[in-house]
């Protein structure tokens, strides 16, 4: 069966060398020339092999003796994908909005265990967002201008990740346990199809601390791929997700690949 194994290294880390994908294809027996996607960033290397290729890629693996590389190993027949699923806060971008709203009324480091939490899984999504909005009533709605204007960054490689996959043919949807004030203009600038967060309850000009139910989790997350899926028809592989938090999980592990 032909293979794909795909090497990849932070675009800073400076350890994807020509010699160690030489190292690397040596090890896997029938494999052709590394092919570089990004020079010193990632690379290609395709094989063949009647072995599982969750074994090969344990094998890779310990050939890289712990540099800073990962790898995906895939069937090159199925390695295209077609459905995008992402995850917004600390993924597509590097912050949590509700820990920046949450700074505005001194309150950033109280959220912020709560938001940690939350995302290893110690405590349920849906409680921990009530009482993490609860904290910012009587916020202004214009600080989510600033915030997105001076405070949020965007991943590296995110935008180009989603024109490529738009200009394939491809759909993105960016699928977040946070909220639509900043969901919309996130997804406006990065390029996705659509946006699907919670929405926050606004009077007047002000937060009024409550978020609309039923809150956007881990179930409903799960359920947009399993919608957007059938929907255009997909198959189990031509499917996505990435995300950072539990509530990322259900999606990631049922997306034909998951990036955690």
């Amino acid at each position: 069966m032909n293979f794909v194994a795909t090497l990849i290294s932070g675009p800073d880390s400076k350890v994807m060398t020509d010699a160690l994908l030489q190292h690397v294809q040596q090890i896997m027996g029938n494999a052709q020339a590394p092919q570089w996607l990004a020079p010193g960033i990632a690379a290609d290397i395709l094989f063949t092999s009647g072995r599982p290729h969750a074994d090969i890629e344990t094998d890779i693996r310990a050939a890289l003796s712990g540099a800073p590389v990962d790898v995906i190993v895939q069937k090159a027949a199925t390695r295209r994908k077609r459905l995008f699923l992402a995850d917004m806060d600390s993924t597509m971008i590097g912050q949590e909005c509700i820990d920046e709203l949450a700074d505005y009324v001194g309150l950033k480091d109280k959220v912020a265990g709560i938001t940690e939490r939350a995302m290893r899984g110690e405590i349920a999504f849906e409680p921990a967002l009530r009482e993490r909005v609860g904290l910012l009533k009587g916020l202004p709605v214009s600080v989510v201008d600033e915030i997105v204007a001076r405070r949020l960054t965007l991943t590296p490689g995110g935008t180009a990740l989603v024109k490529t996959m738009r200009a394939n043919g491809g759909y993105a949807c960016l699928v977040s346990g946070g909220f639509t004030l900043f969901t919309s203009r996130i997804a406006a600038i990065i390029g996705f199809n659509e946006h699907r967060s919670n929405q926050l309850i606004v009077d007047g000009d002000h937060l009024n601390g409550v978020v609309s139910e039923p809150i956007l989790g881990k179930e409903a997350k799960l359920a947009t791929l399993i919608e957007l899926r059938e929907k255009f028809a997909l198959a189990h592989h031509e499917t996505m997700a990435v995300g950072d938090g539990a509530n990322d999980l259900g999606m990631i592990q049922l997306a034909g690949t998951g990036v955690a």
